[in-house]
């Protein structure tokens, strides 16, 4: 093998939507983390014309790893370019295209090109990187496809919402009461168990079973993002039935009263699964109703249990 040897891969997928939706979400950064399922958070660092640069987190063969990318977006042409600006290993170098196509007014090809390289051309890192490559091109395409039709024809299973409370406290407390969740079993009433691992700083990956109110159980598995003491950033790779996707966040803003701490949602119910977990006349809006009050209340739980929190320790 010649050394430094670049690997190039291309991916299609044909799409029932109109080119100009597809690319503008492709260019949206800020939505990737609910329309790709290995994404999950994307941080704009800096912008100027049609260039960007982002650092992105992202699962990997089951792990999260992160990079800083550069973007050069070129709406006219419906291209957007991107290159790995630091990289993780195996990954030497690494960057590739969207590209999309109109095929009629209606319907688009998206081509999804990659360009890589192994640290030392080790084959072993190549072949992951092409395993990690190709499945998650296939992923992301997948989700692009059925998020632009989704888009188009049931925008109503896009659920957004928040909760907030104001915390007489410090914005260091109220962060590590949700920072911490290895404590959250002790901490919770509606946490059994919690599984919490940190292989790096502010990167977590959090596996926990929780009670809602009915007295169902559900495990969940979250990838989460923590910038001290201003944000907490996730996204949950096993879900309940009801959801396809849920990401979320948990911020600290500090004001003259101490702090306000707001837990956000962004949800894709589950469709096909309505019937069998809410009734065979179950429809859209009893969905929302069902998911915005169950995450809603242990939303609310934490954010109440960490005020009380913050508040004692000050």
């Amino acid at each position: 093998m010649e050394p430094n040897s670049v690997h190039e891969v291309e991916h299609t997928i044909d799409i029932a939507a109109p080119a100009d939706e597809i690319y503008g979400l492709i260019a949206d950064v800020e939505s990737w983390p609910r329309l790709f399922p290995p994404t999950i958070f994307v941080e704009l660092q800096e912008q100027s014309n049609s260039e960007q640069n982002l650092r992105i987190w992202a699962t990997a063969n089951g792990e999260a790893k992160t990079w800083t990318s550069r973007r050069m977006l070129d709406p006219a042409a419906r291209r957007i370019t991107f290159r790995q600006l630091v990289s993780t290993p195996p990954v030497a170098a690494m960057g590739g295209e969207w590209i999309v196509e109109a095929s009629s007014d209606t319907t688009s090809t998206v081509r999804l090109l990659h360009d890589y390289r192994a640290v030392d051309d080790d084959s072993a890192g190549l072949a992951w990187i092409s395993e990690v490559v190709d499945r998650n091109s296939r992923s992301e395409l997948a989700a692009l496809k059925a998020n632009s039709e989704l888009a188009l024809h049931s925008a109503d299973l896009v659920l957004e919402f928040e909760d907030s409370i104001q915390i007489d406290g410090a914005v260091k407390d109220a962060f590590d009461f949700v920072n911490e969740a290895h404590h959250w079993a002790e901490r919770l009433p509606h946490v059994s168990s919690v599984r919490l691992d940190e292989p790096s700083a502010g990167l977590q990956t959090l596996e926990m079973d929780t009670t809602a109110q009915d007295g169902s159980t559900h495990t969940t598995k979250s990838f989460r993002v923590c910038a001290p003491f201003e944000r907490i950033v996730y996204k949950q790779t096993t879900l309940p039935a009801l959801m396809s996707v849920h990401t979320g966040r948990w911020t600290f803003v500090e004001n003259d009263n101490g702090v306000q701490a707001t837990s956000h949602h962004t949800v894709v119910l589950r469709e096909e699964n309505f019937a069998r977990i809410l009734g065979a006349d179950a429809g859209v809006e009893q969905a929302r109703k069902y998911v915005r009050d169950a995450l809603g209340a242990n939303s609310r739980a934490t954010l109440g249990h960490a005020k009380d929190y913050a508040e004692r320790v000050r």
